[in-house]
């Protein structure tokens, strides 16, 4: 009951988002992209967060029609209490954190990581997965691309899928522009994208040429709101934050995995054999490890 209220309030932020002001629409990306965080932390420390005041997010709950904060905040509260089930004992990360400065480091990691985890996938709703699954199937051509340290994680995706989708492409080739890979796609193909803030400009301009080619389009990124306007079929999101500074890739690369996962298991027993032939493939061309 919680979390079907609270997915209510997150569509109709989405609906009203273009016509927020400028502070309204950073308020409201907050909240989409951190709903968890938002339902726990008191109004100063979601404000301080965002770099916003407390006035605005009372602004934002009176926009959306609620008399006030707490009233807007209320359905991510009961949300998190219908969810609230602890993902691992976490008796050993506090015992790590009194081990010293590399200790509490890597206790600081650790429960950074299973945060990440338990967000990125608990938005991967069996609804999102199954319709990210149909398309890729049902594609004659899936086009998967990316740009900087996301091309690295499309890389692994396509080499693994093409086992189970042959008709699996990793674009751009030869170190081109991805369009060029993209000129004679139609809209039987699909073009799965990913990117994460700063998105690349490369990437956005490609999802641009294959909307204006009919093809269909399927993002894993960072926040749904920056690129809306790409009006994409479906969109899954992973948590990005980190103590180091730099982004995490751990929540991209536990939804590519969750994917993988399900096509294999969409390919039935064909995939199986697939995967079987190919690493007997393997060992006999590379020869058995002497470890």
């Amino acid at each position: 009951m919680g979390t079907a209220q609270q997915n209510k309030v997150l569509g109709m932020i989405r609906d009203q988002y273009s016509d927020l002001p400028p502070t309204l629409q950073l308020a409201a990306k907050y909240v989409i992209d951190h709903p968890a965080d938002f339902g726990i932390d008191p109004i100063r420390s979601t404000a301080e967060k965002i770099g916003v005041s407390t006035y605005s997010l009372v602004r934002l709950a009176r926009e959306l029609g609620y008399p006030g904060f707490e009233e807007f905040r209320d359905p991510f509260r009961r949300a998190l209490r219908a969810s609230s089930k602890p993902i691992i004992n976490s008796n050993w990360l506090d015992e790590l954190s009194f081990e010293g400065e590399t200790g509490t480091a890597l206790a600081n990691s650790a429960e950074n990581a299973m945060s990440i985890l338990k967000h990125s996938l608990r938005q991967m709703t069996p609804e999102k997965a199954d319709a990210f699954v149909s398309r890729l199937t049902k594609a004659r051509t899936v086009y998967v691309t990316a740009t900087r340290a996301s091309y690295s994680l499309a890389y692994y995706f396509q080499h693994v899928v093409r086992l189970v989708l042959p008709n699996v492409q990793l674009i751009p080739r030869d170190m081109a522009n991805p369009i060029d890979d993209l000129n004679f796609a139609s809209d039987q193909d699909v073009l799965l994208a990913i990117t994460v803030k700063p998105y690349s400009q490369i990437t956005v301009n490609a999802c641009k040429f294959a909307r204006e080619k009919g093809l269909g389009l399927l993002i894993i990124t960072d926040s749904q709101l920056p690129l809306a306007d790409l009006k994409p079929d479906e969109v899954l999101t992973a948590e990005m934050d980190s103590p180091h500074g730099f982004a995490c890739y751990l929540g991209v690369m536990s939804i590519l995995e969750s994917l993988i996962h399900l096509l294999v298991k969409e390919g039935g027993q064909q995939a199986q054999d697939n995967i079987k032939s190919y690493q007997e493939l393997k060992a006999r061309m590379d020869g058995s490890s002497p470890f």
